[in-house]
């Protein structure tokens, strides 16, 4: 029994609670619908958009602090005046029109959600991309959807404007929080030129709606995600489908009350919350989990310029923080920094992750810390617009290992490699369906194929589900290890090691790290007669993708890599060269 638990929990079965929290009258009641021509259930009481839930956030909570960044401050209101005039400015001024794809590439800065729900607002697809891309990474990211603006702050203007002729589509950039004057390219102007400075976007008259119509199943994000291949894919999502995410993960929490036979608390529009981000934005947890949720419940979203434990027990203390997490390795840091028991950290109520392999000791280690916050993990992908299941409370206290049980519309089965349901408990490709799922690959009719069948997302993932429907991730059938809830496609590391004149064979691995799950490993074959050191291969890897991806270690064979019947390397021994890292 988990502690705390009261001695006949839990009270009703998962499927009695789904059922519950899906009838009538549920804020998170389900009803019947077709959607892209394949049925299933549907969240009744859903907002119907994205920039609808920042409209009514501003309405409800108008000066109450939704996005804090060092000594800037911005209320629901002010984000709501300053992403109307940004969108009636892409519209009018910038030729934006309804499906155009508009990138959003910076670092944590209130110019990030800014430019995010003004895209929306003006009807275009919010294209993010990560920060920390290379140059040539960014420059595929733009052009492969045909990117027509994109909001960047001045290190990925720099980063990218040596590349700007190669780019025909897209028109206009504007830069945040830097001056432009000097800048002679007449597609670049200043994003400050049009909003101001964050701490002033409280002040800005109301420029209205943009006069862009859009519903449920209009076409909202375009979220980069890797393949097997190495180049990433765009996948597509609808206002519905993100929305859905989170209402998946407030059904999961609701039902955590059923569970223990208490009543779910009413909500509190006065309670002050508080989310310490320590994701980036472009991820789906960031912007879909953890940006729009927060508007939803009128939350305060606390971000930092890089993430630092050290930094973050100060703030915690301060904006009184009640949410924290993102990844285990968020969570890891927090509990054994040294500094921990100097900072009051007893506003704390949710310690919540997942996008990486989690330690089942994780969950224990929380609760001998902080007895009175609840732990959280769950499982979803970008495909899935994040959140598919949560476990948390006394589920994820007696099932550590378990990424929780699907809310009640969400679908999981477990397949054979022919697509075949497995049998009950045995290991199987997960396969995902509900409200939350993308659409398909941007200009990607092959992937989507292999990805997205008749509603179901193909993950990828191997997994079982017990006999209450608790989902337990085994491995991951894609060649793929996850640091710190970054993918890394090991096809695309294992590419630029090739790409050394002195590399035979290569193949990279994850190496178990405590901490921020996985790093990359690789093991290499030099080409006889070549020489080549590790920093040397190390330093070639860096000067084509981003830092987070190059090997940490590299081991030398100077016979060949093993390779099974089919001649695919074992992986398996290669992953046993490699001692785990504190």
């Amino acid at each position: 029994m988990a502690e705390g638990a009261s001695s006949n929990w839990p009270v009703m079965s998962i499927a009695e609670a789904n059922a519950a929290l899906a009838g009538p009258g549920s804020p998170v009641e389900l009803e019947d619908a077709v959607i892209g021509g394949v049925a299933m259930k549907v969240y009744r009481n859903a907002p119907p958009t994205i920039p609808f839930i920042l409209e009514a956030a501003a309405d409800q909570f108008g000066d109450r602090t939704y996005i804090v960044y060092e000594n800037e401050r911005v209320t629901f209101r002010a984000l709501h005046l300053a992403s109307r005039r940004l969108a009636r400015a892409l519209v009018s001024d910038f030729g934006i029109v309804k499906g155009d794809r508009v990138a959003v590439i910076m670092r944590n800065y209130p110019e990030w959600p800014l430019g995010f729900y003004a895209a929306l607002s003006a009807g275009a697809i919010a294209t993010p991309m990560n920060s920390w891309w290379t140059a040539e990474e960014l420059e595929y990211g733009l052009s492969f959807v045909g990117v027509k603006a994109a909001i960047v702050d001045a290190q990925i203007y720099e980063r990218i404007r040596g590349m700007l002729e190669r780019l025909p589509d897209l028109k206009h950039i504007l830069i945040a929080r830097e001056c432009v004057e000097d800048i002679a390219d007449p597609r670049v102007a200043s994003l400050n030129d049009i909003v101001g400075h964050p701490n002033a976007w409280a002040d800005l008259p109301d420029a209205g709606p943009s006069g862009v119509e859009l519903g449920p199943d209009d076409d909202a994000t375009i979220m980069y995600t890797s393949g097997t291949t190495g180049k990433p894919k765009g996948a597509l999502a609808t206002h519905r489908a993100v929305i859905s995410n989170m209402f998946n993960s407030t059904t999961c929490q609701a039902r955590m009350y059923l569970r223990k036979g208490e009543p779910i608390p009413a909500p509190d529009p006065d309670a002050m919350r508080g989310t310490l981000l320590a994701v980036p934005f472009f991820h789906a947890t960031g912007a879909f989990a953890i940006l729009i949720p927060s508007a939803l419940r009128g939350d305060k979203i606390v971000s930092m310029y890089k993430w630092d434990a050290g930094q973050a027990l100060p703030i915690i203390e301060a904006e009184k923080i009640t949410s924290v997490g993102g990844v285990p390795a968020i969570a890891w840091q927090l509990l054994e920094h040294p500094d921990r028991d100097k900072y009051d950290l007893s506003s704390i109520q949710v310690i919540s992750y997942g996008g990486a392999p989690s330690a089942p000791e994780l969950v224990s280690t929380i609760k001998k810390r902080f007895p009175d916050a609840a732990p959280g993990n769950g499982w979803g992908m970008t495909e899935t617009c994040a959140t598919a299941t949560l476990n948390i409370g006394e589920d994820y206290v007696n099932r550590p290992s378990s990424a929780g049980a699907p809310p009640g519309a969400v679908e999981i089965r477990i397949c054979d490699p022919e697509g075949r349901d497995a049998a009950p408990g045995e290991v199987g490709e997960l396969w995902c369906k509900g409200p939350s799922n993308c659409r398909l690959y941007w200009n990607r009719p092959d992937a989507t194929a292999e990805t997205f069948r008749n509603g179901w997302v193909v993950t990828g993932d191997l997994a079982r589900i017990d006999e209450e429907g608790f989902l337990y991730l085994v491995d991951r059938a894609k060649d793929m290890l996850i640091r710190g809830g970054e993918n890394i496609y090991c096809i695309e590391v294992e590419n630029a090691l090739y790409d050394h004149p002195a590399v035979m064979d290569a193949a990279v691995v994850g190496i178990q790290h405590k901490i921020l799950g996985e790093e990359v490993g690789a093991v290499v074959q030099l080409k006889p007669g070549k020489g080549a050191t590790e920093a040397e291969l190390r330093a070639h890897v860096a000067g084509q993708l981003a830092a987070f991806k190059v090997p940490v270690e590299i081991q030398f064979l100077n016979e060949p890599l093993p390779r099974n019947a089919n001649g695919k390397i074992v992986k398996s021994e290669l992953r046993q060269r490699f001692k785990a890292r504190a």
